[in-house]
């Protein structure tokens, strides 16, 4: 028998295409009608309220104009382009107790990307409701704490029963009972 010696150094070349081809796939937008209608109804919104005066003096068609676009916009995203673009959904139900729950599904990056992105607003926000004179470290605790008290007066209303004791003597109101 005769053996065939087989060169194991023979280069392999891989057919991945043309690498100018990558590129191009790379570059491509993967849902062009999405992203359209994803940029269009902010962008639109946006320009509406710049320019809005140029086109009609009353306030009212700019605001439902403005209105809309932002509407569309809302629905475009949790329902097409969030999903399509990012993988976010969410949505409602109802358990058979009637009780409502929201689930929402992203992708981690995506979660942290958006903590980041509130907290931010949220610290623009105060800082514009102080008119940036005050430090914005003492409002944000003073505004934790309201709402934490308020929190607490609103679970102890909850709380309290009222019961009336049968008194000798008329006017007296009722006392009130925490359990």
């Amino acid at each position: 028998m005769k053996q065939v010696a087989v060169d194991d150094t023979e280069d392999v070349s891989l057919d991945l295409g043309n690498e100018e081809d990558l590129v191009l796939r790379k570059a491509q937008i993967r849902h062009p009608l999405a992203t359209f209608f994803h940029l269009f109804f902010r962008i639109g919104a946006i320009v509406v309220y710049l320019f809005c005066d140029w086109f009609s003096k009353s306030f009212v068609t700019c605001f439902v104009t403005i209105l809309l676009l932002l509407s569309f916009d809302f629905w475009s995203v949790k329902n097409v382009t969030g999903r399509l673009l990012v993988g976010l959904r969410w949505w409602n139900q109802i358990d058979e107790d009637g009780k409502s729950h929201w689930i929402f599904e992203a992708k981690k990056a995506l979660v942290i990307a958006g903590i980041s992105l509130q907290s931010a607003n949220l610290y623009g926000y105060i800082h514009c409701k102080t008119g940036g004179q005050q430090n914005v470290g003492k409002v944000a605790s003073r505004f934790l704490s309201q709402q934490l008290f308020q929190r607490e007066l609103r679970s102890r209303k909850y709380m309290m029963k009222e019961t009336q004791y049968s008194v000798p003597w008329k006017g007296v109101s009722p006392v009130l009972i925490y359990t």
